[in-house]
């Protein structure tokens, strides 16, 4: 489940079809100061997000200037991206040099390019310092109206303060039996502050049982594709990861609170909020 970083390239980490979340679409692209990129992902919608810099996006004959504008990194600002249709090329130009995220998810109706500024992200925070749970969530396609968006959440997941928890009570979401809970794969890319932060990402797939744990470091990539997956930040160090969320059946997050746990939803401040936010 775990993508040590790496030089992809520009090429994606996470392709299309790919064998363990073949819902998801992941790239990092690399630009200088007036380079350009043209992003074209055959059956998948994406989402154009730039960590740091500002780029130009065109698709067709309609085009936004002026995406993004953080400085060194993902704690600089605010998020913008542009959702580009399934199977549409994009040409992204960079006006500074910049870091690009480019999240996919399958879906087979083309709808219309749009951008998301600063101005339009809906920031939820929850949790506390005594649970350990401090974290915000800047969903840039979140509460999207339909037919707008198709099986395609994307969010950036920042824990507050230094250390603690985050993804708890532990949960998934591998299974479509709606209305308890929803099928999505998931992929995140992990940032930490300072960069030579860590964390741990666990992973269990039966309730009672072993499961397992993956070191995270700057710049790692995990893919779930089932079981319960909480993940944490070691003291000291501030944990950010861009997320990725793609439906089988429906955009709308449904997740499963694994029964040990479940009770603890009830002792964490604003997390029914959280939940209610992933549509």
């Amino acid at each position: 489940m775990h993508i040590a970083p790496f030089d992809n390239g520009n090429a994606p980490i996470v392709a299309e079809d790919d064998p363990k979340t073949p819902l998801v679409y992941f790239n990092r692209v690399m630009l200088k100061a007036g380079e350009s990129f043209r992003s074209q992902v055959e059956g998948y919608e994406t989402c154009i997000v730039p960590a740091t810099g500002i780029v130009d996006v065109t698709v067709g004959a309609w085009s936004a200037n002026g995406i993004g504008g953080r400085g060194t990194d993902v704690w600089d600002g605010e998020p913008s991206g542009v959702y580009v249709p399934v199977s549409a090329p994009a040409e992204i130009t960079a006006s500074t040099d910049t870091e690009v995220f480019i999240a996919g998810a399958i879906f087979d109706e083309v709808y219309e390019p749009f951008a998301v500024r600063a101005s339009d992200i809906d920031p939820v925070q929850y949790g506390s310092d005594d649970t350990k749970t401090h974290r915000k969530i800047k969903h840039i396609l979140g509460q999207n109206p339909p037919g707008k968006v198709g099986r395609l959440l994307v969010s950036e997941l920042f824990t507050v303060g230094a250390g603690g928890w985050s993804g708890f009570p532990p949960h998934k979401h591998d299974t479509d039996r709606l209305p308890t809970e929803s099928h999505h794969d998931e992929v995140y890319n992990f940032r930490f502050k300072p960069d030579h932060g860590f964390g741990m990402q666990l992973l269990q797939y039966e309730d009672g049982k072993v499961g397992e744990a993956v070191h995270i470091v700057d710049g790692s990539t995990i893919q779930i594709d089932k079981g319960y997956h909480p993940c944490v930040a070691a003291p000291g160090y501030e944990m950010y990861y861009f997320t990725i969320l793609a439906g089988a059946s429906q955009r709308s997050l449904v997740q499963f609170f694994q029964p040990t746990h479940a009770y603890q939803v009830e002792t964490i401040p604003g997390i029914k909020d959280m939940v209610a936010k992933f549509k």
